[in-house]
């Protein structure tokens, strides 16, 4: 029989901050694609796509608002409503987020941006893996005691 620990933060508190970071890195994604889309670039200069699948940075735009501000609006849409998925596309997100600033690297360099946004990602995934269970040494001193199976 397994044994689980409970949190002693409570799951509602890391379900909470699940929400308003996926929030946040929608609102920033969206506003990201806007500035990509109608503002060529944010001030990136095209040179930088050189060499790249990319003549503009106007798909660019699209994939940062769709696929990474979507994602991130479609978990906290779940999450806020208890969707079964919600867990899933939150991960989904957080992956999101990581491959997009880990391709943004290797296209126009490096910024301190993208260490925040990466950390971000980062932290969406751990409070994925808080949520199910899975880290639940996250939250508790003695959860990998819960890994114990008779």
């Amino acid at each position: 029989m397994r044994t689980l620990v409970s949190l002693p933060i409570s799951s509602k508190t890391f379900s909470g901050g699940l929400v308003a970071l996926l929030i946040f890195n929608a609102l920033s994604a969206f506003g990201g694609a806007v500035l990509a889309i109608a503002f060529g670039g944010a001030g990136v200069p095209l040179e930088h796509l050189a060499g790249t699948w990319f003549a503009s940075s106007v798909v660019l735009g699209l994939i940062l608002g769709i696929v990474v501000g979507g994602t991130h609006a479609a978990a906290a849409f779940g999450l806020v409503t208890r969707r079964p998925w919600a867990l899933l596309v939150a991960a989904v997100a957080g992956f999101a987020m990581i491959i997009w600033i880990f391709t943004e690297v290797a296209m126009i360099g490096y910024s301190w941006l993208q260490s925040l946004y990466f950390g971000l990602g980062t932290l969406e995934l751990i409070l994925v893996l808080a949520l199910l269970g899975i880290a639940p040494s996250i939250g508790s001193p003695a959860g990998h005691e819960a890994l114990k199976v008779p």
